[in-house]
């Protein structure tokens, strides 16, 4: 977008709160092996409604990653039975990543397969296998998407946003040199994560440079392709049609694979997230928003379930793989991303043994089916 007066982008700003739920939905680019700081523990994650943006200047053009325009659609959400417990989040008696009875917490082990699951695995690929995309350090640099826990008191500050129609407007509580996904001189995705214990929030970036920094036109305030604010004592979703930093409008630490969780606490007890090479122009509670224009069904929506069959044996398995094989046969991963197939997203530890989350990939696409949480909403 090129840069507007004072009273032109007032204008606009009307404009776009008369007509926010009716333009068009921009779809993330793909997403690239991240890296990430210490980990944390996470319950299940829940949207708050998000309010339309106001008060943030939309930034010059740049060369940010570009999204496929997609429409707005309005459908209320239709989770699934609560069956699942939260898992406390470290640090914290009392918040946990989203309530017992949210969809990223709900045991899906007897759901229904659903009719196109065969298309869907025979699309990904049967015989193509998992890849942790997380561990240690590959040429240097962590892997993973990085996540930071900050204090109730950290001080607020502004961003601009790319796409502030479907932004939270903030300000975000971003620290002094925040980790940043690939690190500080990337040109990937650029997530920041922060969850706030004190107050139970989660505040995500995505495509986030500093001020005067890489394409930020700005020299007072960090400026984002995208951005959202997320209760993690609500289930409330993003509105239809709406991105977040990722690109099914879910949030991202809520699906991520945990050191803590999977080496000290032996269990995941939530959904994890995982892309795919191209996806659908149609998305599934809990996600929101669609980044594709292929209307062919047997690509798959964002926001598709997939639990591994009960029949699939990890026995032979590391034991930090085997508590992800349990994880996927109980609450499964969702297609969160356009990216790579059956990459499984976590979070960066130097703590990781690469050598054992390299057995996860032995287990082939074959080993998954799609499961029936909803309709599909175009």
């Amino acid at each position: 977008m090129k840069s507007r007066s004072l009273s032109s982008w007032i204008a606009a700003l009307v404009l776009g709160l008369v007509i926010q739920l009716g333009l068009p939905v921009e779809a993330h680019a793909k997403r690239r092996p991240t890296k990430t700081p210490p980990v944390i523990q996470t319950a299940t994650p829940t949207r708050t409604p998000t309010a339309p943006p106001s008060g943030t200047p939309t930034p010059a053009a740049t060369s940010t990653p570009t999204r496929t325009s997609t429409s707005t659609p309005t459908r209320t959400p239709t989770p699934p039975a609560p069956t699942a417990t939260p898992t406390p989040t470290p640090g914290s008696g009392a918040c946990t990543v989203f309530p017992s009875n949210n969809p990223w917490n709900t045991d899906i082990s007897a759901y229904p397969v659903h009719p196109n699951s065969a298309a869907y695995v025979n699309f990904i690929g049967p015989t193509k296998f998992l890849h942790p995309d997380f561990g240690t350090f590959y040429n240097g640099e962590p892997i993973g998407i990085p996540y930071v826990v900050v204090p109730g008191s950290q001080p607020r500050v502004a961003v601009a946003f790319q796409y502030a129609d479907e932004s939270d407007p903030g300000p975000y509580p971003i620290p002094d040199n925040p980790p940043i996904e690939g690190g500080p001189d990337s040109t990937g995705d650029r997530h920041i994560l922060m969850l706030g214990l004190d107050r139970c929030e989660l505040h995500e970036l995505y495509y986030a440079w500093p001020p005067g920094s890489g394409p930020n036109p700005y020299t007072d305030r960090w400026w984002a392709g995208s951005g959202a604010y997320f209760d993690l004592r609500s289930n409330a979703l993003r509105p239809d049609g709406w991105t977040s930093a990722d690109a099914a409008g879910l949030p991202i630490l809520a699906g991520l694979v945990r050191y803590d969780e999977v080496v000290q606490q032996g269990a995941i007890n939530h959904a994890l997230r995982f892309t795919v090479r191209a996806t659908q122009r149609g998305y599934i509670h809990p996600a929101t928003h669609y980044a594709s224009s292929t209307t062919d069904p047997s690509y798959p929506p964002m926001g598709l379930r997939l639990r591994m069959k009960g029949s699939y044996s990890c026995a032979t398995y590391s034991p930090e793989v085997q508590v992800i094989c349990t994880a996927l046969k109980r609450y499964g991963m969702y297609v969160a991303d356009n990216g790579s197939d059956w990459f499984v997203s976590g979070a960066h530890d130097p703590r990781w043994n690469d050598s054992n989350l390299g057995d996860l990939k032995k287990v082939p696409g074959s080993a998954f089916e799609a499961v029936d949480t909803g309709p599909i909403l175009h």
